[in-house]
């Protein structure tokens, strides 16, 4: 079995822990497909689960070293799926590693179930696509799916100019709804360029100077309750991220809003299938989206990707190259 350079991390800790290693090639069970990869991008999630700050999920200090990281994929299609998968080989597809998985996509190949892929936006080059791909299953989800937001609606996007931020502001839009972001001083007119309609810098403009909205897209994790508090008679928070300095106290109090508030707080964690990238796909064919690609690092530069993302006041998404 041959090599291949994945990002590597032997323990948890800063981004300094991150390198570029060589780990086994995967191959591709019944039923699956190997992707060559082309691009990955460096999420919220990765930072937490390399930080040590999601071990019930990631493991235990010492256990199953060295861990991987990424979880989109823009890349080409190896070895064809099964008959009727509808996946060729030296198809553009992007995707996301399934749930069980979780983290592994910054590397030269996945192997992943051709259902967890679709064809890649073919006016989109790979590190543009990849920038759309986990901020924008969430977003629509959130948007379409579970807040169930509609046009004429007020819509407030909480870290509007980040990854995931950035598409809820053009969905928000697309939908037809009255738009506010929330970002730092310097991304205001960033995200009016994006659709906001009203844009506030956080550090200087609380809930109490926001007024009231039917949803609240939440991608920040931390103040819920005050957020929450801003909603309107049958309003609906979707947040995204909860607050990793307490995980099990924001974990428990978002859980307990979910069930019992009047005002619901849905929180939830994406599992993207086929259908709901092809209906991505379309969003960004019909113009409704546009990719924001913060910079671009080769995948020996992920420790770089992963100190800008925590620095903050990112514009969009860090995005790995790798083939």
């Amino acid at each position: 079995m041959s090599d291949m350079r994945a990002a590597l991390y032997d323990g948890y800790g800063p981004p300094e822990v991150l390198y570029e290693g060589t780990v086994p090639r995967p191959v591709a069970a019944p039923g699956e497909i190997l992707v060559r990869v082309l691009t990955a991008s460096v999420n919220g999630g990765e930072l937490a689960g390399r930080a040590g700050k999601l071990r019930p999920v990631t493991g235990l200090t010492g256990r199953g070293f060295p861990k991987r990281t990424g979880m989109d994929f823009v890349g080409e299609v190896v070895t064809p799926g099964p008959p009727g998968s509808g996946v060729t080989a030296g198809d553009r597809v992007w995707g996301l590693l399934p749930r069980g998985r979780m983290f592994g996509s910054a590397a030269e190949f996945v192997a992943v179930p051709p259902g967890k892929v679709a064809r890649a936006p073919s006016s989109l080059d790979a590190a543009e696509a990849v920038s759309l791909l986990a901020g924008g299953t969430t977003a629509l989800v959130a948007l379409r799916d579970k807040a169930r937001l509609r046009a004429g609606e007020r819509l407030l996007v909480r870290g509007a100019a980040g990854g995931v931020g950035s598409v809820a502001v053009q969905l928000g839009r697309a939908r037809g709804a009255h738009v506010t972001a929330l970002a730092g001083a310097r991304n205001l007119d960033f995200v009016r360029d994006l659709g906001a309609d009203d844009a506030f810098d956080y550090a200087t403009t609380g809930p109490a100077g926001l007024g009231r909205f039917d949803v609240v897209f939440d991608a920040v994790g931390t103040d819920l309750g005050a957020y929450r508090r801003l909603l309107a008679p049958g309003g609906r928070m979707v947040a995204i991220a909860f607050d990793l300095s307490r995980p099990a106290a924001s974990l428990a109090r978002l859980l307990a809003t979910t069930v019992y508030g009047p005002r619901r707080v849905r929180f939830f964690s994406g599992n993207p299938d086929r259908a709901l990238l092809a209906d991505l796909t379309a969003l960004v064919d019909d113009g409704a989206l546009r990719p924001v690609v913060d910079t671009v690092h080769p995948l020996s530069a992920i420790a770089d990707a992963h100190r800008a993302l925590e620095r903050g006041g990112v514009r969009g998404k860090h995005v790995i190259r790798v083939g």
